[in-house]
């Protein structure tokens, strides 16, 4: 087209040209003059612009199939990615990975355990160097994509290895230390004898290992207490989601004499720690991550959480993937009590003592949590 309009403009001009050499024919206006000009330059500035411009790498910056591209996925638990918990700890462990190692990054939200193996191939088949899958509820769907892309590394947050893969990384946690740790805690602090935990469901080890761990905590400082656990009764789909039977599992645990509760299990025991946070005078403990930060709504009851560093366990896979150290098997994170805050000068300093104290013991063996029974 270009070069058919360019000879059709040269012809033109030669029969100007002839015109005027004959003395045919008015000179053409000068607008009309300017405008014919115009449209030849800009003519042959298109044809150079196509035809002697240099290749370039014409990969998009976030085009994860590319080599220089470093992509990383995470695919939630059923529930969404600011839960101000599980998924949203491993979410932020992932935003790390942005900030200090470029990666690109992105998420997927599971509403139903039923897509667990479909949002991870999607991230898989846009060519993903790596896919955090959050929670135990994902572990038989991390190991098939694994199978299936043994490419691409996987990190199973809360994911026991029993054989180890390649490409797979389970971030495990002693779940049962935080637990005790926490439960020591409560054990310590009540004044009416009675504590309470609100948990996900026991299909979970994880989750089992935190209620072992409280109630072992607790009643190795406090042999008499009385602890009123109470799982949600509901499957994987529903247990992790539901703060309205939080509060109400929370509040018949108040009922019941409770001063300090325990809310272990995503959003349904956030609700448990913002019904506490409604009465005064009573304690309640986190989980997963320091949850002041997170549950802000409870800072008026929340003296501590039962930390699993979820964050820089989720870093630590990431960045090993990166420079080619990725462990295979089980990856063990750290655990521990959130600081107090507020409540700082609340818990004494014989508590704090003691709780360094059982910390060291657990850490050196000496002090054993009671999970699993023997």
């Amino acid at each position: 087209m270009q070069k058919t309009k360019f000879w059709l403009l040269s012809l033109l001009l030669i029969l100007a040209m002839a015109l005027v050499a004959c003395g045919g024919g008015d000179e053409p206006a000068a607008d009309e003059t300017d405008t014919a000009a115009e449209d030849t330059t800009t003519t042959e500035e298109d044809m150079t612009t196509e035809e002697d411009m240099p290749e370039e790498d014409m990969a998009d910056e976030s085009d994860c199939t590319s080599e220089d591209v470093f992509c990383v996925g995470v695919v939630t638990d059923v529930g969404e990615i600011d839960d101000k918990s599980f998924n949203q700890s491993a979410w932020e462990g992932v935003q790390r990975a942005e900030a200090e190692l470029g990666a690109q990054v992105d998420y997927i939200e599971t509403s139903d355990a039923k897509d667990y193996g479909a949002n991870i191939g999607l991230f898989a088949d846009a060519g993903y160097d790596v896919i955090v899958t959050v929670g135990f509820a994902l572990g038989e769907a991390t190991l098939e994509a694994a199978a299936t892309y043994p490419d691409i590394y996987f990190i199973g947050v809360d994911q026991f290895q029993g054989e180890a893969v390649d490409n797979v990384a389970g971030l495990i946690f002693s779940e049962d230390k935080a637990g005790f740790l926490a439960g020591a805690l409560a054990g310590m602090l009540t004044e009416t004898n009675t504590i309470a935990a609100v948990l996900g469901t026991d299909l979970v080890p994880p989750v089992v290992a935190f209620k072992e761990g409280y109630e072992n905590g607790a009643e190795y400082v406090n042999p008499d207490i009385n602890i009123i656990s109470t799982y949600h009764p509901g499957g994987l789909d529903v247990a992790f989601t539901d703060p309205e039977w939080g509060a109400s599992t929370a509040a018949q645990a108040i009922g019941q004499g409770a001063d300090v509760i325990f809310g272990a299990g995503g959003k349904t025991g956030n609700g448990a720690l913002i019904e506490v946070a409604g009465n005064d005078g009573l304690f309640c403990i986190g989980v997963d991550s320091d949850q002041w930060e997170t549950v802000p709504e409870a800072h008026s009851c929340l003296v501590s959480s039962a930390m699993k560093l979820i964050t820089p366990g989720v870093f630590d896979l990431i960045s090993a993937a990166q420079d080619g150290s990725f462990p295979s098997g089980n990856f063990v994170g750290d655990v521990g009590l959130a600081p107090f805050h507020d409540f700082d000068a609340t818990v004494s300093d014989e508590i704090k003592a003691q709780l360094d104290e059982i910390n060291a013991g657990l850490q050196d063996g000496s002090i054993s949590t009671g999970y699993p029974a023997e």
